[in-house]
């Protein structure tokens, strides 16, 4: 009798596990990150934890970076073999908003919460007033100092409020110690968006129209291309870019005063130049005019829900959940590193809790620095046009303008716009 009991209570523990099972939504996700995967595994487990009547199985699967978009489009267009959710960056989200668009709009879930959140970085992810896509982070424009550079030099960085005031700083450091203030890309972009999206410039319009060649475009290119020939208080990032192997050993020597990068860049100073520990202070960036913006969002993921997904409505909670919730948020600086698009908890005491960035960077509290600019960042224009004018300026313009001296900006631009227009 009592095998018998004990084999009742064994099947009934293997039934209710079997109804368990099944109980759970098999949700389908495609990254290009393997990070981000095992971010969104986490934050099923969270969801899981929060919502026992409405448990997800979360399925990720990672591919390479333009596989998956590709694979993603193709499915889109077909009608059929796309998942659920699925990460588009954000030079690649123009490509998925054409004709009968196939993203489930989020703004049923948004509405309620939207003024917690950075504006611009829901912008970038919408069309005709419908959003389609939630972003990591805010990737707002920083400035890094190298605080000993500074200190050897005599510069005060809080008294460094302008770009003419930068560019002073910059002449008082060469002349003290002989180092460059900054470093400026050859190959990419972070070092010349930034300054014009700070102006409320940008690649095209929002209509889509190519405007790279106007004239604060031109001006600020050739004032990138007067710190390094000019007054020569910086110098063509070695490798060509920020993210170069050469790069990180220039810097991680100290090689220059400052860099400007976005707040993700924090992870490419604790992971490749850990000699510049407690060395680097996190503070705005200088701007063009007196009340001028002293930031910009740059880069991106979107993350979209797919019309073919047979849970449309678990899939856009669950995703709303992981990158629009206070513990979604609060998880991506812990667990990322990056600057999250709610601006309500930078300040929230979680986000001091001791990691890797607040042992890395001198200033006790990192997100004070983004509740400073939280309003001076302004959406950039996310569209077909805007990749034919990055393809060009970043295989060419900035070659000619930056690297060469070979041309002047307001030509090398003209003939970028040309490009992009064709």
């Amino acid at each position: 009798m009592k095998k018998i009991l004990a084999l009742m209570v064994a099947l009934s523990a293997i039934s209710v596990a079997a109804l368990s099972a099944q109980a759970k939504t098999i949700l389908t996700l495609w990254t290009f990150n393997e990070l981000h995967a095992q971010y969104y595994q986490e934050s099923a487990a969270a969801w899981n934890k929060a919502n026992p009547s409405r448990q997800i199985n979360l399925k990720a699967e990672v591919f390479p970076y333009d596989d998956m978009h590709n694979k993603l489009l193709i499915a889109l267009q077909s009608g059929s073999g796309a998942p659920d959710i699925a990460d588009v960056e954000i030079s690649k989200f123009p490509n998925y908003l054409k004709g009968d668009i196939q993203l489930v709009p989020l703004d049923d879930l948004l509405n309620p919460i939207r003024k917690q959140f950075v504006q611009a970085r829901l912008d970038i992810y919408g069309k005709d007033g419908k959003t389609y896509g939630m972003c990591f982070h805010v990737g707002a424009a920083v400035m890094y100092y190298n605080m000993d550079i500074m200190k050897a030099a005599g510069v005060d960085v809080e008294k460094i409020d302008t770009w003419d005031d930068y560019v002073k700083a910059g002449l008082q450091v060469k002349a003290k110690t002989g180092k460059p203030m900054a470093t400026i890309e050859t190959t990419d972009q972070w070092s010349y968006w930034p300054l014009i999206s700070q102006q409320k410039s940008d690649y095209t319009d929002k209509n889509g129209n190519v405007t790279i060649d106007n004239e604060i475009n031109v001006k600020t290119l050739q004032f990138l291309n007067d710190m390094i020939y000019k007054q020569k208080i910086a110098v063509p990032a070695p490798g060509g870019f920020h993210h170069a192997e050469e790069y990180y050993g220039f810097m991680n020597d100290g090689g220059a005063g400052s860099i400007w990068m976005p707040m993700w860049y924090m992870g490419r100073f604790t992971d490749y130049m850990a000699d510049l520990k407690g060395k680097i202070a996190i503070r705005p960036m200088p701007r063009w005019t007196k009340g001028g913006n002293r930031s910009a969002g740059m880069g991106g993921t979107g993350t979209v829900v797919t019309k073919q997904s047979k849970a449309i409505d678990l899939a856009k909670q669950f995703t709303v959940y992981a990158k629009g919730s206070k513990e979604g948020n609060i998880a991506i600086w812990k667990l990322l590193g990056f600057d999250p698009i709610r601006w309500d908890v930078w300040s929230d005491p979680a986000m001091n809790e001791p990691n890797k960035f607040t042992q890395f960077f001198q200033n006790k509290n990192i997100f004070q620095t983004l509740l400073q600019v939280k309003d001076e960042i302004v959406p950039v224009n996310v569209n077909e046009r805007m990749v034919r004018v990055i393809d060009q300026i970043r295989q060419k313009t900035f070659v000619q303008v930056l690297q060469e001296n070979s041309k002047g900006a307001a030509q090398a631009l003209k003939e970028a716009a040309v490009e992009a227009k064709k």
